[in-house]
């Protein structure tokens, strides 16, 4: 089975993400990307994404792991729609690790340089439909 490799930029991203290695993480990013960080807020640009990305990693007190289950990519003109399922370790109030899936969706961006970039993070997927999303 032959691997597109935007599954392989998403791996480096969650490594980049686990380890905080924010400067690494904004290579896969495109100047112009937006991130959902949570339902109704958005961060649009590289600067406001890495801030975001910082700002994620104090909420879980540097302990946030990010893996990828199933992953689907689809690509035509030029960019790449990738459905997948994000997994998402963290301590909970109690010190306790929780683990939740989300159904990710997001769009990559071929670039003159030929590297796949990211232009849409949106790890809460379809659920950021019903207003509740986890």
């Amino acid at each position: 089975m032959n691997t597109h490799p935007i599954r392989q930029i998403i791996e480096a991203c969650d490594k980049a993400i686990s380890a905080k290695d924010f400067d690494s993480l904004m290579t896969y990013y495109a100047e112009d990307a937006a991130l959902v960080i949570k339902p109704g807020m958005i961060a649009h640009g590289k600067e406001s994404i890495r801030k975001a990305f910082i700002a994620i990693a104090e909420h879980f007190q540097g302990q946030l792991v990010v893996e990828q289950g199933e992953m689907q990519v689809i690509e035509g003109g030029g960019t790449a729609l990738v459905i997948m399922e994000t997994v998402l370790r963290y301590p909970d109030d109690q010190g306790k690790t929780r683990e939740t899936t989300r159904r990710a969706t997001y769009v990559f961006r071929q670039e003159s340089d030929n590297c796949w970039r990211c232009t849409v993070d949106n790890s809460y997927g379809t659920s950021l439909l019903q207003g509740d999303a986890d």
